[in-house]
C-alpha cells in the first residue's frame, strides 16, 4: 500500500492500488481534523437517485416554464399550470432513495462532526437518510410538504396532489387560503428565520464543503463564502465548473464525481 502525498502528515489515510487521489486524502485529512463541518449541497447529489435537475444541460426548466410566484398568487390558469409541474416533479422526488452523499452526511453527524447541513434540494432526502431534521436547514424550502400561504399551516404534499389530480381545482387550506407545496418559486423570498439559521452555521463551522452545486444561487450560494470569510477551510466537490472557481477563499476545489469522492473521503477520515 502506498501512502498518498500530502501537505500534511495523515499515514493512516492511504492510496488502494492508486483508487483514492490527492485531493481525495486531502478532504479526508480535513474532515478528520474538523470537528464542526458545514455541509452545503445541491442537485448533483440527488441527480444520482433518479432526480433530474433543474438548471443542468437536460434539466426541468430546458423544456418547462417556471411558474413566477406572482403568477401564482394572481391567477387561476398559473396555479393549474403549477400543480401539474409539480405532480409530475413528485413522481421522481417519491420513488428516490438517499444517495452515497446522504448516507455519508448521516455517519458524519454519528461521528459528532456536522454542525448543519444547508440543502438546496427540496425532495427531503437528507432527513430521509438520518439526517436530524434540526440539522437540516432546506433554504428552498421542500416538496413534501404544502403550506397555506395565509395562515402558513403544513400538510403533507401528497393530499394535496392526489386532490388536485381528481379535481383539476388548485387546492385551498380550512381557511380558505391558497395551498402551494412548500418550496420557493421563482419571484418568492426565502424565509428569513431559515437563512439566519444557515447563517450562524456558516459562522460556527470549521470547515465548509459545497457539494454537488453550480454555485451561481444566491443567497444560498454566498452560505459557504460567509463560513470561509470567517476562516473555515472551504471545499468544493462538482463535477463541471461553479461560480466560486479560482476565489481566493477556495481552500480545495474537486471536479469528479461527488457522491464517490466525498462518501470515500468520509470512509478514510472515520476509520483512521
Amino acid at each position: 500500500m502506498t501512502t498518498c502525498s500530502s501537505t500534511r502528515y495523515f499515514p493512516t489515510i492511504a492510496c488502494n492500488n492508486g483508487d483514492v487521489n490527492d485531493q481525495t486524502h486531502e478532504l479526508a485529512v480535513l474532515i478528520f481534523e474538523a470537528k464542526a463541518i458545514l455541509l452545503v449541497t445541491g442537485a448533483g447529489i440527488s441527480t444520482e437517485t433518479g432526480i433530474p435537475d433543474f438548471r443542468g444541460p437536460q434539466g426541468v426548466w430546458k423544456t418547462e416554464r417556471p411558474v413566477q410566484y406572482q403568477d401564482f398568487v394572481a391567477s387561476e390558469t398559473a396555479r393549474i399550470e403549477y400543480w401539474d409541474q409539480k405532480i409530475r416533479s413528485a413522481v421522481s422526488i417519491e420513488a428516490a432513495q438517499p444517495g452515497k452523499v446522504h448516507r455519508a452526511c448521516v455517519e458524519l453527524d454519528k461521528a459528532g462532526k456536522v454542525e448543519a447541513i444547508v440543502t438546496q434540494n427540496i425532495d427531503g432526502l437528507h432527513s430521509i437518510a438520518g439526517s436530524p431534521p434540526d440539522k437540516v436547514i432546506e433554504v428552498h424550502g421542500t416538496a413534501r410538504e404544502a403550506g397555506c400561504l395565509d395562515c402558513s399551516e403544513r400538510v403533507p404534499a401528497s393530499s394535496t396532489f392526489a386532490e388536485f389530480a381528481a379535481t383539476r381545482i388548485p387546492p385551498r387550506c380550512r381557511c380558505g387560503g391558497l395551498l402551494k407545496p412548500a418550496t420557493i418559486s421563482f419571484g418568492q423570498a426565502l424565509d428569513p428565520m431559515t437563512m439566519c439559521s444557515a447563517q450562524k452555521a456558516a459562522e460556527s463551522c470549521d470547515l465548509v464543503i459545497a457539494m454537488g452545486t453550480t454555485l451561481s444561487v444566491y443567497p444560498a450560494a454566498e452560505i459557504p463564502l460567509h463560513a470561509a470569510r470567517q476562516g473555515a477551510p472551504y471545499v468544493i466537490i462538482n463535477r463541471g465548473t461553479t461560480d466560486h472557481d479560482g476565489s481566493p477563499h477556495v481552500t480545495l476545489r474537486i471536479d469528479a464525481d461527488v457522491g464517490e469522492t466525498f462518501a470515500s473521503a468520509v470512509t478514510a477520515a472515520l476509520n483512521s
